[in-house]
């Protein structure tokens, strides 16, 4: 089992200049050696049925360009710009994998058939992380001793430990990075043990999950949670700073402090975000051992005039963060086809057609509930097919209609009660 725990680095002044000017020196090592990967495409390829109008590659046709000659060449590298000797030479190694990583995603399509975009060249700034892929072994360019952080040729920072690190688990790399509030450091951690599973015949508690924007979800027993709005409350203060950033002189040093404010303020929206994710995983996961969803097509949906609300709520984040939470506690979950799901009646199966405007389900049958708890109970059926699970037949006729949806008030913490 492999966990990332990210703490915050206390360094010196001159310790700050130093990590300011490895991320420049590897910006510009990642921009030369992703400029030769380019240039060997291009004077590699050409149509077959036709010849540019504008120019053609000429001269002699260079050798493929891959991370084991590029690797290769930081030796010559240090020798031509005496600069890179201060940079541990791993570092740089590791971000020349970055590139690879990059390059292999535009060019070779994974297993659904999907390519990821042309790799860019990096602005000043991007890149402000970088890589020790070793941590307290032999010949390592990181040691953790205690709350000190000792790094080959930079020194020893402080580190904050808030929580410390799980008995049982190695160190395998340190990653250090900048936010907007000051520099940290994310521990690669790995448990040789693997959670185990639940078995499925034991499974007893299942719901499903139908998430949306005027309730963020609604399980499939009635309960559901508000929408935090962490985005929408915070856009008054962010268009005030933004406004004041917008009248700096850019590139002034008054320029980059109001850009910093800025920046903060989107970092704290996102922590809150995360955190709220964070919670309602835990909370799902203590409740039920089979956690039903919806495979929702969050890319198309965000391309719609919901996309500022769709994107505040962050819908993938939060059931990739469920699905690792889970995992972790050995419970199951599982992504169903949403088609129908908001129509068809959950009590006698009819299509009962409506517009988003209409909130409420109500059938022929006298089933009249919430729609979104009608979502989640046939996301419930759809996902415990075969499932020994009791109570995962729905609603009927029989029982309560215009049922109150109760709200869920989260008051655990993932660093506490639910860690």
């Amino acid at each position: 089992m492999h966990l990332t725990y990210q703490y915050r680095l206390r360094p010196t002044s001159q310790q700050v200049v130093t990590l300011e000017t490895w991320g420049e020196l590897l910006r510009r090592h990642y921009n030369y050696a992703l400029g030769q990967r380019l240039d060997w495409l291009s004077r590699t390829r050409s149509q077959i049925n036709r010849c540019s109008l504008i120019c053609e590659p000429i001269g002699e046709i260079p050798e493929k360009v891959d991370y084991y000659t590029q690797a290769g060449e930081i030796k010559y590298a240090k020798q031509l710009f005496p600069e890179y000797k201060n940079i541990y030479t791993e570092c740089q190694q590791q971000n020349l994998m970055r590139l690879d990583r990059a390059w292999k995603r535009w060019l070779v399509p994974d297993k659904n058939g999907k390519r990821g975009g042309r790799p860019r060249f990096k602005k000043r700034g991007d890149i402000l992380s970088f890589t020790f892929p070793r941590v307290n072994c032999p010949r390592a360019g990181a040691h953790l001793i205690g709350n000190v952080l000792k790094l080959s040729k930079i020194g020893e920072i402080e580190v904050i430990l808030h929580r410390p690190i799980p008995d049982g688990f190695e160190i395998k790399q340190a990653t250090i990075l900048s936010k907007a509030d000051g520099w940290y450091v994310s521990f690669s951690l790995e448990d040789k043990t693997v959670p185990t599973a639940l078995p499925v015949d034991e499974i007893k508690t299942a719901t499903g999950i139908d998430v949306g924007l005027e309730k963020f979800l609604t399980t499939a027993d009635g309960q559901s949670i508000a929408v935090p709005q962490y985005y929408r409350k915070a856009q008054s203060t962010l268009a005030r700073q933004q406004r004041k950033l917008a009248r700096k002189t850019q590139g002034s040093k008054n320029y980059h402090k109001q850009a910093n404010k800025v920046a903060r303020l989107h970092l704290h929206v996102a922590r809150q975000r995360k955190e709220f994710h964070y919670q309602v995983a835990h909370w799902l996961v203590n409740s039920y051992d089979l956690i039903v969803f919806e495979n929702l097509n969050i890319k198309g949906l965000a391309r719609t005039r919901l996309a500022k609300s769709i994107l505040d709520v962050a819908w993938g984040a939060f059931l990739q963060i469920m699905q690792a939470v889970a995992v972790r506690r050995g419970k199951h979950t599982k992504g169903v086809d949403p088609r129908g799901t908001s129509i068809n009646c959950s009590g006698c199966g009819a299509r009962v057609e409506k517009t988003l405007a209409i909130r409420v389900h109500s059938c022929s049958c006298g089933l009249a509930i919430d729609r979104d708890w009608n979502s989640a109970l046939n996301l419930l059926k759809l996902g415990s097919v075969g499932l020994p699970i009791p109570g995962c037949g729905g609603l009927d006729i029989s029982q309560l209609v215009k049922q109150q949806v109760s709200y869920v008030n989260l008051r655990c913490s993932r660093y506490t009660a639910c860690s």
